[in-house]
């Protein structure tokens, strides 16, 4: 298959009860590379509420989407995504929960995050000779939607607005959705995901992923933080 652009994600584990669960509240299985069967959720239009997610399936970002820049490959950056995993340690947080990120739903951790956002960082960084610079539209799309002076040094530097110190670990579980929306949508991950997420939570590896042309995301491979 080819890909458009790459980027890294946690990807939750496919075996787990809750990223079962929320990968058919999505719809899209980005390991298996095809839809999934939603929930039955009563009066709730569960392909409206997450159509903005879908496409990008469970995961949370730790280097945003990227075209390869010129003189690098995906055998390349397979590679330094492996020795990148290799000289670094599992994360464990107390947990996840649901929470607000303005009119979205997404899980958020729970406990001390200093190393995991250590580890989204130096995929930021580590990583960045494999991203070509962004088309001009683009970063002028970024900066239509309003940054602070630190997130416009992190577009120009990084190619994405919201790394480093402007990074939170986010599982996106909804579109942006009206206000009067957000309480029932709530109530019902509420009731069906909450029982199921874990404690602690521990992240094990990074997925590399692939956007295909018609802009579904793909895992390619984990690889194990073996430090």
């Amino acid at each position: 298959m080819t890909f458009t652009r790459y980027a890294i994600y946690f990807a939750p584990p496919a075996d787990a009860g809750w990223s079962k669960w929320a990968t058919g509240w999505l719809g899209w299985d980005m390991e298996a590379g095809r839809e999934a069967a939603p929930p039955e959720a009563g009066a709730l239009d569960v392909a409206a509420i997450t159509a903005t997610p879908r496409k990008y399936g469970l995961h949370a970002t730790m280097k945003p989407p990227m075209r390869l820049a010129d003189g690098t490959n995906d055998a390349q950056l397979r590679a330094a995504c492996a020795a990148l995993a290799a000289t670094r340690t599992p994360v464990t947080l107390d947990g996840l929960q649901i929470d607000r990120l303005g009119r979205f739903l997404a899980l958020r951790p729970v406990g001390d995050v200093t190393a995991l956002n250590a580890l989204a960082a130096a995929c930021v960084t580590e990583l960045d000779a494999f991203r070509a610079p962004a088309p001009d539209a683009e970063v002028a799309k970024r900066r239509a939607a309003g940054l602070s002076a630190e997130q416009d040094t992190n577009l120009v530097e990084w190619g994405y607005p919201y790394v480093l110190d402007q990074f939170r670990f986010h599982i996106t579980l909804t579109g942006k959705l009206p206000k009067g929306d957000l309480p029932a949508v709530e109530d019902y991950l509420a009731s069906e995901l909450a029982p199921l997420l874990p404690q602690p939570f521990v992240i094990n590896d990074l997925a590399l992923m692939g956007e295909a042309e018609d802009g579904r995301f793909h895992l390619i491979q984990r690889y194990a933080l073996s430090a």
